[in-house]
């Protein structure tokens, strides 16, 4: 069979790739300004004015929402799978550092607040990720510092505490609009003073160390985490699996019922002034005058309720709820983050889950022995040893369901993307499948985008590993969903059912598999064109929509399919 795949040929893609590979073989750190004259010299689509002198706001933002925030004292980065890994590369005690977080983007860090971060890797798609972002991020830093010298600049910035009034000085000090500095006041939020101070007073001089590359250290941080995960429910080695890889609330929040319990509480936080907005919104659901869902936007007020100091009564009470609905949470510990959640069937108070799921015949799954292993999507490569490592560990797996953002080359950002063809950057291959999902699964639960089904992904290397010729290339041959895990996860799926390991550079045929396979994407950007790019930031409560469409499709093919497997075995069919 031929087939045409997104041949890019991007020499420098691949020069700035083998680049850092070859400086991280060394056993002593690397410095970040090796890798910029490659990096610029790639021509990045997130990263379009690097070999300029002029500021590429837009790719600083995006470099500094997935760093955490004490990047701007951070002179120093280790790389490491596990406790261990750091441990033997002399970190003894990296655990009791401080904990830090990006805000868009998941990777357990620590800070040991004299300049060193530590992060834990899943797999090499986090070097992938990690060396351009500090890349991109060192060049803008030191753009920007640049601009910050000048004599009145210092001036202004040495005299009394600055407030948003002082914005308009800024910009004009440093050369620029002011439109164009609001973005990234906007990201940075209460910190933005401090962080322009910070830029001020020095240049940034990053330099990493990867402490162990091989695949055998990153196999095993996902046996460390699984033992972690399986020490939750021991029975789950021996018990029917269905693998869902998504996110840790929307799952959750569908078969508990528990914000839909709590809908008071929830909305008297509409009367603060900073969610005025959410007011307005929640007004128009119940006059009827928007489309959005009642149950999606209490799932919405939850989330953001229990992360404030008034919430945490609420989260404790719907901790308890989720385990006498036998929904285990399992929190990463020793290695990479990447929760989980095990949800036993068999015990969902049937009465408390979301309308949308309800059904007649829900009592038959009390008889259920099977378990949902739901996963915080991992990142890239992580996905393919994830999946392989649990199908290894678990019981039957009867079905593999993947929710996840993507960029859209030809939709709208909210959109969902069913596709039936991905090929998969890392083994070369062209996957062909049924997708158990199609545009029915969606259309009645999707508000306010549209279903395309159908559809051909790439599974990309990296996030700025992309070039503008590079996606006109993949939207050329018909590829118009761009992500990072489908590949990975489909060549788990072929060594699930086939006795080799997946091969490289074919067509892979998946039709007929012994279990159920859905992939589902919902489009977070669309960099072809103009419109809504959220590189910068989230979806936040205009991407539910999306997120729990996918969902509760999800869901309803889960019971569907258990339904009908327990009618088989109690008729002995």
């Amino acid at each position: 069979m031929d087939r045409t795949v997104p041949r890019t040929g991007s020499e420098e893609i691949e020069l700035y790739i083998r680049t850092y590979y070859s400086l991280l073989r060394s056993t002593t750190e690397i410095q970040i300004r090796a890798l910029e004259e490659t990096h610029a010299n790639m021509g990045s689509a997130l990263h379009p004015h690097a070999h300029t002198p002029s500021l590429d706001i837009p790719a600083f933002i995006y470099a500094a929402m997935r760093l955490p925030p004490c990047i701007a004292e951070v002179e120093r980065v280790i790389l490491g799978q596990s406790q261990d890994v750091l441990k033997q590369g002399g970190f003894e005690d990296v655990e009791s550092w401080l904990e830090v977080a990006a805000p868009a983007r998941r990777r357990r860090s620590y800070y040991d607040g004299s300049g060193t971060l530590a992060c834990y890797i899943a797999s090499r798609s986090d070097i992938d990720d990690l060396l351009p972002i500090l890349t991109a991020f060192q060049i803008e830093w030191n753009k920007l510092h640049t601009l910050l010298r000048g004599e009145q600049v210092r001036n202004f910035l040495d005299g009394t505490d600055r407030s948003d009034e002082d914005l308009p000085v800024l910009a004009a000090g440093i050369g620029i609009a002011l439109e164009e500095l609001l973005p990234l006041h906007s990201a940075l939020g209460k910190d933005f003073w401090h962080f322009i101070q910070s830029v001020a007073e020095q240049r940034k001089r990053f330099k990493v160390r990867l402490l162990a590359g091989s695949l055998n250290d990153y196999k095993r941080a996902v046996h460390l985490w699984w033992e972690h995960v399986e020490r939750s429910l021991p029975s789950l080695i021996q018990r029917p699996v269905y693998f869902v890889s998504s996110n840790t609330h929307s799952v959750v929040n569908l078969i508990t019922g528990f914000a839909l319990r709590h809908e008071d509480e929830l909305l008297a936080m509409l009367d603060k002034p900073e969610h005025a907005d959410l007011a307005d919104e929640w007004r128009e659901i119940e006059a009827e005058q928007v489309q959005s869902s009642r149950e999606n936007f209490l799932y919405y007020m939850l989330k953001k309720y229990v992360t404030t100091p008034a919430g945490k009564k609420l989260a404790k009470e719907r901790f308890e709820t989720e385990m006498q609905c036998c929904v285990h949470r399992v929190r990463s510990e020793q290695s990479f983050d990447l929760d989980a959640q095990l949800i036993e069937l068999s015990s969902l108070q049937f009465d408390q889950i979301d309308p949308r799921l309800q059904r007649p015949d829900l009592k038959v799954l009390e008889q259920s022995d099977a378990v949902v292993v739901n996963i915080d999507y991992p990142l890239g490569m992580a996905a393919y040893l994830v999946l392989s490592h649990i199908a290894a560990r678990a019981g039957e797996i009867l079905g593999v369901y993947i929710m996840g953002k993507a960029a859209s080359l030809n939709g709208a950002v909210g959109d969902v993307m069913l596709p039936s063809v991905v090929y998969d950057e890392h083994s070369q291959n062209t996957f062909l499948y049924h997708n158990c999902f199609s545009a029915v699964s969606l259309d009645q639960d999707l508000q306010y985008g549209t279903v395309l089904d159908n559809q051909k992904a790439v599974s990309v290397v990296g996030t700025f590993l992309q070039t503008p010729t590079y996606m006109d290339v993949f939207y050329r041959e018909g590829y118009t969903d761009i992500e990072m895990e489908a590949g990975p996860y489909l060549s788990a799926v072929y060594e699930m059912y086939r006795p080799k390991r997946h091969p490289t550079n074919e067509i892979v045929d998946l039709h007929g598999l012994p279990f159920d396979l859905g992939i589902l994407h919902y489009a977070s950007d669309t960099p072809l064109s103009k419109g809504l790019s959220l590189g910068a930031g989230s979806m936040s409560y205009f991407g539910m929509d999306a997120t729990y469409a996918t969902s509760v499709a999800i869901w309803q093919r889960i019971f569907k399919r258990e339904i009908k497997r327990l009618d088989a075995r109690d008729s002995g069919s």
